[in-house]
């Protein structure tokens, strides 16, 4: 299968528009020649977090983090995302791409804006409990979902599936940046990880999550963004634990994982895995892998801000 130059350009402007909306986080990695970051060019994260499954996985993840009242009312209380979805999206993936790929000062530094911005952040959800952004169980609780998320989506929709060695590594290597944010427990193979989220009483049904839920099923996107988005988003859904997606009140669609693996392959074709990726790799000193990257570097591009 070949996908045309100005298709693929298409999806790249898109794509690159949608995460524009904050600063670039390795705007100045090239300075930090030599270092691997957290986690170097043998690591399994950079091509978990490098390829176009992360998409799934981080519509999934948002959807995890919903089960969770106390987490889902610090974001209600505290955050603009109803406002100003696209800067959250691309503040969220700045970090992202920050702890998985950045030189260790950039990970410092990822990790300190994180933690600075959730001091704050505290109250009472509206079923009366205290949450508080930087208890260690309630970062454990985003940090995990992520993780998961990123790792069940790229088992799903990746270009390969992971062995059960590569699956427990990406998961110990995620648990040393929950480590970073004082983030508690934190799981250090697939199973368990799994089996911890599956099993946290804390969840349950509220408002918030009804509203949540409706705003993650159709957000304001740009209108050549949205057909592609409730793709992904109905993909997520099939991932998604039968205790979790119940909770949320979501049903898998029929054929919605088969449509979603044929659009990831699509977008994979397209985008080809994430320049960070190869910027880190360049960084580390470690030879590129050929038919991997298909863009720019983003260090290299006008249109990235700084």
């Amino acid at each position: 299968m070949t996908v045309t130059f100005p298709f693929r350009d298409r999806v790249i402007r898109s794509t690159n528009d949608l995460f524009a909306h904050a600063p670039y986080p390795l705007d100045r990695t090239g300075q930090y020649r030599g270092d691997p970051g957290l986690f170097g060019p043998d690591c399994v994260t950079w091509p978990v977090i490098g390829d176009a499954s992360v998409f799934v996985g981080g519509i999934r993840a948002l959807l995890v983090q919903a089960a969770h009242p106390e987490v889902l009312a610090g974001v209600f209380d505290h955050s603009r995302f109803r406002l100003d979805p696209l800067g959250r999206l691309s503040r969220t993936s700045a970090y992202v791409t920050a702890t998985a790929f950045g030189a260790l000062p950039e990970v410092d530094r990822a990790v300190a804006i994180v933690s600075r911005s959730h001091r704050p952040i505290s109250g009472l959800s509206p079923r009366g409990r205290e949450y508080s952004a930087s208890a260690p169980a309630l970062a454990a609780w985003v940090h995990n979902a992520l993780a998961d998320s990123f790792l069940s989506c790229y088992q799903h929709f990746g270009p390969r599936k992971l062995t059960q060695r590569e699956a427990d590594q990406f998961v110990a290597e995620q648990a040393q940046i929950g480590a970073l944010l004082g983030a508690a427990p934190l799981p250090l193979n697939a199973a368990s990880l799994a089996a911890w989220l599956d099993a946290v009483p804390e969840l349950a049904p509220s408002s918030q999550m009804v509203e949540a839920i409706g705003f993650l099923r159709s957000p304001p996107l740009p209108r050549p963004i949205r057909f592609v988005y409730r793709i992904l988003f109905d993909a997520a859904v099939t991932t998604l634990s039968p205790r979790i997606r119940s909770n949320l009140g979501l049903r898998v669609r029929p054929g919605a994982h088969a449509v979603g693996l044929t659009t990831v392959r699509l977008l994979r074709l397209a985008l080809g895995s994430s320049p960070s990726w190869r910027l880190a790799i360049e960084r580390a000193g470690a030879p590129v892998p050929p038919d991997l990257f298909h863009q720019s570097l983003p260090t290299e591009r006008p249109d990235v801000a700084r």
